[in-house]
């Protein structure tokens, strides 16, 4: 069964309900499809301790400002799921879930949207799938013949699951920093990262970050130099958990090993450490596999964008995904301006009037 809309949102996380207010707010008519069977997008599937990194009223989408939860300056998982499932009900979004877009193809002066569920086509879609269902693992000779437990960021829920374990954590970015906090009391902790450990200042949250990436933003627009934005700040968010363990000095990093032997990391002078788990927190790449018939991809993983709408595919759109679709875009505060200027020019590529 082949369905119509103006416009299909791919993914229903907190890029996908940024968009959809945007578009309903210009009337326009659209359709999110989300492959998940509940609200919330990634939120729901992360670790047990995950907190934000900024107050709830500086984590909020569009139109609607995140409650305060009691008890907690930086709200946890469970409170963005339930923020987000009562935000789209509010907007009374049309999501229909579970369905996963398989393929996007060019169909004459439209776009088809094939997915597990029948196929919809569009004057013009947005991909919000985000980085998530895509994690990545970097290729470490002798990874396979390691016999403990490999895991990637994705798959940790809780220390109790390595209890007095020896757990070699592998990351030097906020998740890292933040699964070896959690990590440090429970098991034999080795914690290792490509470059010494660069923690921001202790007063340092999400606001100054959006802050600095809008800075980076506007600078490179004007055709001023590149500040650094937060890059330029450090790489380490030094949340609560992070800060009480790093002060305890049960936070002291290791550099990256050459290889893995069947018994744990094998550094590049020869010593050893036994391991009975590798927990990969390395990233992700964007979740683009569904737009693989539109031919945009580059070597970098990354569509050729300006703002968020594709370079060669006028029609189509990228929100969500990180700086390349707007400042700070990969997080809830910074999704608001991109999904507003994508629902303006979405709204010009279909002729519907609207008011600057």
């Amino acid at each position: 069964m082949t369905q119509q809309a103006d416009v299909v949102v791919i993914g229903g996380g907190q890029a996908g309900l940024a968009a959809g207010y945007h578009l309903r707010r210009l009337g326009i008519e659209f359709v999110i499809l989300d492959a998940q069977e509940r609200p919330g997008g990634a939120w729901q599937h992360t670790w047990d301790s995950l907190h934000l990194f900024s107050p709830a009223a500086y984590s909020s989408l569009p139109g609607r400002l995140m409650p305060g939860q009691p008890g907690e300056t930086y709200p946890d998982a469970a409170h963005v799921v339930d923020y987000l499932t009562g935000y789209e009900r509010r907007y009374d979004l049309p999501i229909v879930r579970p369905v996963r877009v398989e393929a996007v193809h060019r169909d004459g002066g439209f776009l088809r949207v094939e997915t597990g569920a029948g196929t919809w086509r569009a004057r013009a879609v947005v991909s919000a799938t985000g980085t998530w269902w895509r994690p990545f693992l970097p290729a470490i000779p002798g990874a396979e013949v390691f016999r403990g437990t490999q895991l990637h960021t994705v798959g940790y829920r809780s220390p109790k699951d390595f209890e007095d374990q020896r757990v070699v954590v592998v990351g030097g970015g906020n998740s890292g920093a933040q699964i070896a906090a959690d990590l440090a009391e429970h098991t034999e902790l080795t914690w290792v990262t490509k470059q010494p450990p660069r923690y921001l200042a202790d007063d340092i949250d999400g606001r100054a970050l959006f802050d600095a990436a809008t800075a980076r933003r506007r600078a490179l627009d004007a055709g001023e130099g590149d500040t650094g934005g937060v890059a330029s700040l450090g790489d380490i968010v030094a949340v609560p958990p992070v800060r009480e363990a790093r002060d305890r000095g049960l936070l002291t990093a290791r550099p990256t090993f050459a290889r893995l032997g069947a018994e744990g990391p094998v550094w590049a002078d020869g010593t050893q450490t036994a391991a009975d788990a590798v927990i990969w927190c390395t990233g992700f790449r964007p979740a683009l596999s569904h737009l693989a018939p539109l031919g945009l991809r580059t070597s970098n993983g990354r569509i050729p964008t300006t703002g968020t709408r594709a370079d060669a595919e006028p029609r189509l759109h990228l929100l969500g995904y990180g700086d390349w679709t707007g400042p700070a875009s990969a997080t809830l505060i910074g999704l608001g301006r991109p999904a507003r200027e994508m629902g303006r020019e979405i709204a010009d590529l279909l002729g519907v009037t609207t008011r600057r």
